[in-house]
Order: structure tokens, then C-alpha cells, then sequence
């Protein structure tokens, strides 16, 4: 049996990240691919507990660097408890965000620099990053009403920045985009949600079709 592959999404709010997780998890398991799927920050148990205290303040409670701190050991003990084992497993790691919305959010939209981020992840990854990572983009006005509309959804503190704020990590997220286009990928989410299932779909079927060459 072979290593799993790590795919992750990423995007700004209300993209549908979730949905086409679960969306993904059901599509591999049709070809017969045991996939399982996570989330970050959080993804085990010690990192769930890292996100309820990171969550629990208010804007500007944690400085950013400290911030970021948390959100590395959450992320070590998720590729530790989590992703790495089942990986291992012949299992595919399906993952709501990864390292690029900390490079996005905290590196660009907080300023701390993606250098600095990058460097703080080899730290607690090594040269481990996602086999593709795939971007869902749309207008940021779409994004928040879709947000806004969630059923119950409560807002954390960063649904709740204003709109030139969104802008600033759309724009970063098709920046690193840009600048690793081997593995990251931009998906048009402003669609209904089957024309974004079929596209991301396509490109698994692209990626089991190489792995059996």
C-alpha cells in the first residue's frame, strides 16, 4: 500500500471550504480511496484545545507573533496525531486549511512576513508541505453575504474584520498562488456549488490517474 496524498483548501470566508471537503472525501471513496477529512486549526485533540483558547479572545488580545506560536503547535500536533499517521496509512488527508491561510491571515493580512512564517513551519514540519493545494476564489461581497447567511454560524474575530481586510487575503492568497503554481491551484467558488464540485473532482481524477502510471 502506498502513502496517502494531502490535499488541502484554502480561500477567504464563506467559500465553501467545508462543503467541498466532504464533497472530496465522498468522490475518492467512489474510486474505491479511503480519504479522511480534517480541519485547522484544530484536527485532533490537543489542537482543538489550542483553537478554543487561540478563538476565546477578543482582536488584538494575542500579539501576532504569539498568535502565530499558537497556531504552529496546534498544527505540529495535528500532523503528528493526525495527518503523518494516516498518511502513512495508504490514507488521503482531505484538510479545511493548512500552512497557506497562516501565510495568508498572519504572514500578509497581519504583516509578519511569509518569509518568517515559512521559516517557523520548517521548524515544525520540516520539508513536508501538501501534494496540491487548492484555492477557492470569489468576490469578497460574495463571500461575507454567504457568510452572513450560514444558519447559526456564530462570526469568530476574523469573519468579523471589515472588507478591505477580506481584500487583502484574497489578494494574498492568489499571490502565493502565483508564486507556487506546481501546487497551488485557484478554483472559481463564486459559482453554485456542483460547478465548483466538478472541477475539483476533475483534478482528483488527474491526480489518481498519475498515481497508477
Amino acid at each position: 500500500m502506498g502513502r496517502g496524498r494531502f490535499i488541502t483548501l484554502e480561500g477567504g470566508e464563506g467559500a465553501g471550504k467545508s462543503t467541498q471537503v466532504r464533497c472530496l472525501v465522498e468522490h475518492l471513496a467512489q474510486h474505491g480511496i479511503k480519504a479522511l477529512a480534517t480541519r485547522e486549526v484544530g484536527g485532533c485533540a490537543g489542537a482543538e484545545d489550542i483553537r478554543r483558547l487561540w478563538l476565546s479572545q477578543h482582536e488584538g488580545f494575542w500579539d501576532p507573533l504569539t498568535e502565530v506560536l499558537l497556531i504552529m503547535a496546534a498544527r505540529r500536533e495535528h500532523l503528528t496525531k493526525t495527518v503523518w499517521p494516516a498518511l502513512e496509512a495508504g490514507v488521503w488527508v482531505i484538510s479545511d486549511r493548512f500552512v497557506d491561510s497562516t501565510r495568508a491571515y498572519q504572514g500578509i493580512g497581519l504583516g509578519l512576513g511569509v518569509e518568517r512564517i515559512d521559516a517557523l513551519y520548517h521548524q515544525i514540519a520540516g520539508d513536508f508541505w501538501p501534494d496540491l493545494t487548492l484555492v477557492l476564489d470569489l468576490p469578497v461581497d460574495v463571500g461575507l453575504q454567504r457568510m452572513k447567511a450560514r444558519s447559526g454560524a456564530a462570526q469568530d474575530r476574523y469573519e468579523q474584520q471589515d472588507t478591505a481586510f477580506h481584500d487583502v487575503l484574497r489578494q494574498a492568497f492568489l499571490t502565493l498562488a502565483a508564486q507556487e503554481p506546481q501546487r497551488i491551484e485557484v478554483i472559481n467558488a463564486a459559482e453554485a456549488q456542483a460547478s465548483v464540485t466538478h472541477p475539483i473532482a476533475a483534478r482528483m481524477d488527474q491526480l489518481i490517474e498519475s498515481g497508477m502510471k
